[in-house]
């Protein structure tokens, strides 16, 4: 028997995809301090750079997450932050321009766990996704903001107006 889903279990269907998504950004993966290293400090946001540029967004966060935990400072949480940020401007971007597909590879890519995913693959419809996607990551990029900001106001604004006239400057590809 065919029948459409209803306006409501269409939310509830929402509401726990944006929960379960939540969840798998936020844990992921478990920062190890003992990888920490003592001659690289920013070792890890170096390794963000490279993945945001390759449009590996889950480990830019990871990579991000890694730097928080092993050197918490004003710069770790904007620069995560930035990658919340990216991933929305992207989702933005792949939506205008009707890239579904890209949408859903994204999408794979944010909950890829590893290798039980060839057996066991995260599907999920891609409009759907997308609104998942870009509820979490703006509710992420707030609290991390907030959170560098109350560790040193006056950094995190020199750092936004930065990464804002970056932005400016590359409308169509800073992500």
């Amino acid at each position: 028997m065919n029948r459409s889903m209803g306006s409501k279990d269409q939310h509830r269907l929402m509401t726990c995809m944006l929960v379960g998504l939540s969840l798998c950004l936020a844990m992921a993966w478990v920062p190890d301090p003992a990888r920490a290293t003592r001659d690289e400090p920013r070792d890890n946001l170096k390794r963000a750079k490279v993945f945001l540029a390759a449009g590996d967004y889950r480990r830019a966060v990871d990579a991000c997450l890694l730097q928080v935990w092993e050197r918490p400072s004003v710069d770790s949480y904007v620069y995560l932050t930035y990658v919340y940020h990216a991933i929305d401007g992207y989702l933005e971007h792949l939506a205008k321009a009707e890239r579904w597909v890209a949408v859903q590879h994204l999408h794979l890519n944010l909950s890829a766990r590893g290798a039980e995913d060839l057996i066991d693959p995260p599907s999920v419809l891609t409009r759907m996704a997308k609104e998942i996607i870009q509820g979490a990551v703006r509710e992420q990029a707030d609290v991390t903001a907030a959170m560098a900001t109350r560790l040193d106001k006056e950094t995190t604004e020199r750092l936004w107006k930065q990464q804002s006239a970056w932005r400016a400057a590359r409308p169509d590809d800073w992500w």
